[in-house]
């Protein structure tokens, strides 16, 4: 049925990420099942689920672990989860694919270590382009395949 999926939480599925939980988030309806320990019969598999899902390349005992993952990563993509309708625009793994910039919070300095100067000054537009190529250099240093995407 349009709008509705059922999903099999397997390590055998399709690699859950961001772009995939952006397709889950557009849904009205969502059903995960969650197999233990050695699964489910495969007729649930080939008949009652729509697809099977894999949050990593690892085994879990049970799929209650990745539904959690699944339901979190979700539903903060859902209008009115979080409270800044940007906040899931502007992050890791957004639309553009980057990792998000550093963060940083108060106080200005902590162990004499000091948040940047651009930071401080209030410019919009000067934050922007900062925390812009902040997250470029930080993908490019933590997951440079990200770029090559």
């Amino acid at each position: 049925e349009q709008g509705r999926k059922v999903v099999l939480l397997s390590a055998q599925g399709r690699k859950f990420g961001q772009s995939v939980a952006r397709e889950f988030a557009g849904l009205s309806e969502l059903l995960l099942i969650c197999g233990r320990y050695e699964g489910v019969d495969e007729r649930v598999a080939e008949h009652l689920a729509d697809e099977e899902l894999s949050v990593g390349d690892f085994v879990l005992s049970g799929g209650e672990l990745a539904a959690a993952m699944v339901i979190d990563v979700v539903s903060r993509l859902k209008e009115g989860v979080l409270g800044n309708r940007d906040s899931a625009v502007y992050e890791s793994f957004g639309e553009d694919g980057l990792l998000d910039c550093p963060q940083y919070t108060r106080p200005a300095e902590f162990r004499g270590w000091k948040a940047p100067e651009v930071l401080l000054g209030g410019n919009h537009e000067e934050i922007r382009q900062w925390r812009l190529k902040a997250a470029r250099e930080k993908t490019a240093r933590q997951r440079p395949d990200l770029l090559r995407k």
